[in-house]
């Protein structure tokens, strides 16, 4: 049994007897986690350079943010060595973050979901997103789990999708974050979620005179598969819509369940790009139609591009493309090769800080910079809403925009949410100025505080940000131009 299982809800409530001195079940989890190894160092050291060196630029591309302690821990480690680490999370003790967004309470429940109030869901489950986002030490899968997320992306706010997402969150995007294209594509398929999302539920094809949906499909091949050139027809679009056909979402018994209807399917022949699927399939129609689009070129140089874009630039260069679409062909979908391709590229080290911060991942690198002390009640996901990027807010099946200079309209949002960050003023987030500065190894603690938030020594005008008031000092190298970028 891992130290992640043993930490069950019993565990949780004694551990809140066990602590007097703390008040309520918010500290006592705290608490715990910081037991479990989630809390600050006692030491740690700041970058001591005036640039940004080679393990703080993979730290920053393969995570939410740099924790105390992990430049120094990374650094030792080695490249390889730390991402040989990241590419096998379940190998990785999460047990400090799981106490936190274990106690959550959607994560956990199936069926159950549909006694729940619908704005509960969504607060519970952006909640899940950030706490997982902030305190995981799988933080190369989370990266994964966000950039798929906005991939196949689902709009909580239509129908019964609140009721769905967080099943599909869980046994969906995060089983298969760094697992097979091919596999992840099927699950995204047939997820209930998905199939109210995209009206596929309501593709039928019971006879000549009813046109099946084709809302799924058109999707399905323009953002999850080829790409908007991908260079199919509308003839392709309702073959592919053809072989959808048939499958429900129950709602009255066993609520959520995905079954497929023979009677609701076409079973005659169809063509996808070119290539024959032949009648009498029924159900297998779906598994030929996703072996067809998973293995297609332009498949592979989609998706690798939107990897490449991720971790290396909004514009990644198209000899990197390239590579990272042959990985993706010759390991037939492998998302860990595909990675390793692009992480170890040459262009990946020849990118630094050329990527604008969304605002989820500025929050979150504002809390993990600090060593935050949250359970995500409230405050924080308000402060995403009015920046424009609380989870799954996103209203059409494109997902939040990836480029980075599409945010920088949040900018003096992010101004404000620094100094109430740093000066306490966020309820249900407390971070430990006083500890961090004790904590950090540097002859200037200071200065040594705002290389560790910016990844290098501060420059020029930076240090004209010092003041002898140490939350207005790091209040304004959140809100610098530096932070912003990574």
């Amino acid at each position: 049994m891992s130290p992640a299982e043993r930490v069950s809800r019993r565990t949780v409530i004694a551990a809140a007897a066990c602590v007097p001195a703390l008040s309520g079940c918010d500290r006592a989890l705290s608490w715990l986690s910081d037991s479990l190894g989630g809390g600050l160092p006692k030491a740690f050291e700041a970058p001591a350079l005036d640039v940004v060196d080679e393990t703080q630029h993979l730290l920053a591309r393969t995570s939410f943010g740099v924790w105390p302690g992990d430049w120094e821990r990374a650094k030792r480690m080695g490249k390889q060595a730390y991402l040989d680490e990241q590419l096998e999370p379940s190998a990785i003790d999460d047990a400090a973050c799981d106490v936190r967004a274990g106690a959550i309470d959607v994560v956990h429940l199936g069926e159950g979901l549909f006694e729940l109030p619908s704005d509960q869901i969504e607060i519970q489950l952006a909640r899940h997103a950030l706490l997982r986002a902030c305190y995981s030490k799988r933080q190369l899968q989370e990266v994964m789990v966000e950039l798929w997320s906005d991939h196949f992306h689902i709009a909580i706010g239509k129908s019964l999708c609140q009721k769905l997402l967080p099943l599909h969150d869980r046994d969906v995007i995060r089983q298969h974050a760094l697992g097979n294209f091919r596999e992840l594509l099927s699950a995204t398929a047939t997820s209930p979620a998905m199939l109210v999302y995209l009206d596929g539920r309501d593709n039928k094809q019971e006879n000549d005179s009813v046109r099946p949906n084709e809302n799924y499909a058109r999707e399905l091949l323009e953002l999850h598969t080829m790409g908007v050139r991908g260079g199919y027809t509308q003839a392709d679009v309702m073959e592919a819509a053809r072989c959808l056909t048939g499958f429900v979402v129950r709602e009255e018994w066993a609520p959520g369940l995905v079954e497929f209807v023979p009677e609701r399917h076409d079973s005659g022949e169809k063509r996808v790009l070119g290539e024959t699927i032949r009648s009498g399939g029924g159900r297998s129609d779906l598994d030929r139609l996703l072996d067809i689009l998973a293995a297609h070129p332009r498949t592979a140089e989609h998706v690798s591009r939107k990897i490449a874009a991720t971790f290396v630039d909004d514009d990644p260069p198209e000899t990197l493309v390239a590579a990272a679409a042959a990985t993706f062909t010759a390991s037939r979908g492998d998302i860990r090769a595909v990675l390793r391709t692009v992480l170890e590229s040459e262009a990946f080290d020849q990118h630094k800080r050329s990527k604008i911060k969304r605002p989820f991942r500025f929050v979150v690198s504002a809390l993990r910079a600090l060593g935050a002390d949250t359970h995500a009640k409230g405050a924080l996901l308000s402060w995403l809403g009015r920046m424009g990027h609380a989870p799954y807010g996103w209203p059409t099946p494109d997902g939040y925009p990836a480029r980075g200079e599409a945010w920088l309209a949040t900018l003096l949002q992010r101004f404000r949410f620094a100094f109430e960050l740093t000066s306490g003023a966020i309820e249900d987030t407390r971070v430990d100025l006083a500890h961090l500065a004790e904590a950090v190894c540097h002859d200037n603690r200071l200065a040594g505080l705002v290389a560790h938030s910016l990844g290098r020594l501060p420059q020029g005008s930076e240090r004209e940000l010092f003041s002898e008031n140490a939350a207005q000092t790091l209040a304004s190298t959140l809100s610098s131009p530096a932070f912003q970028r990574y």
